[in-house]
């Protein structure tokens, strides 16, 4: 019999817990020492690291994303998950507001090393999750601009983002900070949709309209061209060569990720607002991901789940793995 595992144990080699097992006291995210004495928390070294499963069950304690610490800002940070929750934007069924909060609940069951690929992100950069912009549910321009101007306060401390969305409105501002802070960038776009409409219902600021924004106001590399790649393209094969000829066109200049969960086949992710046939897989997903190592990312995001339309929390679930994938590709994160 073959056994096919992601869990391998050379992680436990490889990283081998150097706590002391507790009993019943209380659990923690900090330096602070349980009550039974240490253990293996979040911010125990120099990098933040997950607290060990072995020790901390996975179902204890706030539930930030990943289980790392909560921070108040980004200073310090080479990357910070954040949520944006709104759903605003949205042109079909709604509920992406809440998709921050179940990711992170979620997120629980990742891991402090990639198994698939040896990367070690918790060894390698210094991550936390920094909460939620402020958004302003009632006023779509407002809140655009309160994000505009978190992810400026973000990117001026020198931190890398990790966006939890929200609809896909959010990268229209989003990338107003990055590009004023990087200038224009190469953007690698994973959607069923291509999000570049000029109106929606008489509106400029949606979820279908990010894009054309982006292009409007210079915020995207025009000189590394434009290329779309249609799902039929993508049926039955892997997209490990496809992403060879993605890191070619993007080149060494700065590249922004925006992932859309309705990119994947609702029968993997139903979660979404608008969800489109005949997607791509969650392998394909990890794939193109995993093929962006080695670009000048400086920024990604996972948006539109929308965690009602999926009572089992499997949308939610394949968003954090994805999140957890765009920080083992960030520059500087190493390979063991």
């Amino acid at each position: 019999m073959l056994a096919l595992r992601t869990n391998f144990p050379r992680v436990r080699r490889l990283f081998s817990p150097s706590f002391s097992k507790t009993g019943p006291g209380f659990c923690c995210q900090d330096r602070t020492l349980t009550r039974d004495g240490p253990s293996r928390k979040a911010s125990g070294q120099r990098y933040n690291e997950p607290p060990s499963a072995e020790v901390v069950a996975r179902v204890s304690g706030i539930p930030t994303m990943a289980r790392l610490p909560y921070r108040e800002t980004a200073d310090g940070l080479d990357a910070a998950f954040v949520g944006v929750p709104i759903d605003t934007g949205t042109s079909n069924r709604p509920g992406a507001r809440f998709g921050p909060r179940q990711i992170r609940v979620e997120s629980a069951m990742l891991r402090a090393y990639n198994s698939g690929t040896r990367a070690a992100p918790y060894q390698s950069i210094r991550v936390a999750d920094i909460g939620d912009v402020n958004v302003n549910l009632y006023d779509l321009q407002d809140t655009c601009r309160r994000i505009r101007d978190a992810y400026r306060t973000i990117l001026a401390a020198g931190c890398t983002p990790l966006t939890l969305g929200g609809d896909h409105t959010i990268a229209y501002p989003i990338l107003q900070a990055v590009a004023e802070r990087h200038g224009p960038v190469g953007l690698v776009h994973v959607d069923a949709h291509a999000d570049t409409s000029d109106l929606l219902l008489g509106e400029k600021i949606a979820h279908g309209t990010p894009f054309r924004r982006c292009v409007e106001e210079g915020l995207l590399d025009r000189e590394r061209g434009f290329r779309v790649v249609p799902v039929e393209e993508c049926w039955y094969r892997s997209l490990t060569p496809l992403m060879a000829e993605v890191r070619s066109q993007m080149g060494a200049g700065p590249v922004y990720l925006s992932f859309d969960i309705d990119a994947l086949d609702p029968g993997f992710a139903p979660g979404t607002g608008t969800p489109e046939i005949a997607g791509l897989t969650p392998i394909q997903g990890v794939e193109i991901i995993r093929g962006c190592r080695g670009l000048s990312l400086v920024g990604c995001d996972l948006v539109e789940v929308s965690p009602a339309y999926d009572t089992t929390g499997n949308t939610a679930l394949t968003g954090a793995n994805l999140l957890f994938e765009m920080l083992c590709v960030l520059p500087n994160v190493k390979y063991l």
